[in-house]
């Protein structure tokens, strides 16, 4: 039986997506099969489509960084039909066959179950963004960075990763900076939990190596001066969790946050974290994400949508996050 599937394909230096219809002949190698229900639409996939980054690494190859569904078949022994999972990085949409299809074969240790509290499409909203965003809290808490510290700053507060990072911080008792470049945007974040929004062309120009103290700690997503700057600005002891490059992969700073204030950069990566990193994530968005502020971070799209979708991400104009149904 055939399934639809967006495809992208590479002609030159140009990649062009366009719907499909495959076969279970298509699909790459992997122990498990999944019909997919949803997938999701991050920076990523947009950088992926887009072309602007090498993500995908063969064509042509079904783009999606994640997926979420029921399995089919199965010959892993941890996963059997009719369970409820879940895929994030590991080699889709790189190297592997991605979640914008309706149907998925992956290996078995790609997967995660769907913890109980979510649906399938509440696993989507949350999506690698939330998953990152989790990744980062608790990389804030092994670093002993506590709600009774000082405020925590989210930069790219208004994209999926920031926005779920708002609501899960705002959750635990933190008080959060968010920093925009659409302050038009101010009540979204603050019905998410931002108690302080900022400008983001404070943080976006060279600045000086070493600054007033003003956040306990930070969830980055710009990288390059912006980053630079967050650092410079954090109190003594704090820890900075940094995920992204927005502005640039560049990090055009100093050492003097570190060897005189002992700040801790903390890199996080999603695609390769192993299991046991991946499970505590999901434990932890089960119990302190909520599911009010997920759905008002949220828009639903069908998978002839994608392209156009993740142009908009690219250009900054899309707020929270973007579920993709992949069987409308």
């Amino acid at each position: 039986m055939s399934f639809n599937a967006l495809l992208a394909t590479k002609t030159g230096d140009t990649i062009a997506t366009g719907l499909v219809q495959l076969t279970e002949q298509d699909l790459m190698p992997g122990d498990v099969t999944v019909a997919v229900e949803y997938s999701t639409v991050n920076y990523k996939d947009a950088l992926a489509l887009s072309g602007r980054s090498p993500v995908i690494r063969t064509f042509p190859l079904i783009p999606g960084i994640d997926l979420a569904g029921v399995v089919e078949t199965s010959t892993h022994p941890g996963f059997a039909p009719g369970d409820r999972v879940l895929v994030n990085g590991w080699g889709l949409s790189q190297t592997h066959h991605g979640g914008y299809a309706q149907k998925a074969r992956v290996p078995g240790e790609w997967l995660v179950k769907i913890p109980a509290a979510f649906s399938s499409r509440d696993a989507m909203a949350v999506g690698t963004a939330g998953y990152t965003a989790m990744l980062s809290v608790l990389a804030l808490e092994h670093g002993g960075v506590s709600p009774d510290q000082g405020d925590i700053l989210v930069t790219g507060a208004n994209g999926g990763a920031g926005s779920i990072a708002i609501a899960l911080l705002s959750t635990l008792g933190y008080r959060v900076v968010a920093s925009t470049g659409r302050l038009e945007e101010s009540a979204y974040l603050k019905e998410l939990g931002a108690a302080e929004i900022i400008d983001r062309a404070t943080l976006s120009e060279a600045g000086a190596p070493i600054a007033k103290e003003r956040w306990a700690g930070a969830i980055d997503a710009v990288g390059s001066h912006t980053l630079a700057n967050v650092l410079a600005q954090t109190r003594y002891r704090g820890v900075v969790a940094a995920f992204g490059l927005a502005q640039g992969a560049d990090l055009p700073g100093s050492v003097l946050p570190f060897i005189l204030r002992n700040v801790t950069l903390a890199g996080i990566d999603s695609v390769n974290a192993p299991y046991a990193a991946r499970e505590q994530a999901w434990t932890r968005l089960a119990a302190d994400l909520d599911l009010g502020k997920l759905a008002r971070t949220t828009q639903m799209i069908g998978l002839a949508e994608v392209p156009a979708l993740a142009d908009q991400v690219l250009q900054g104009r899309v707020q929270g996050r973007t579920v993709v149904d992949v069987n409308a």
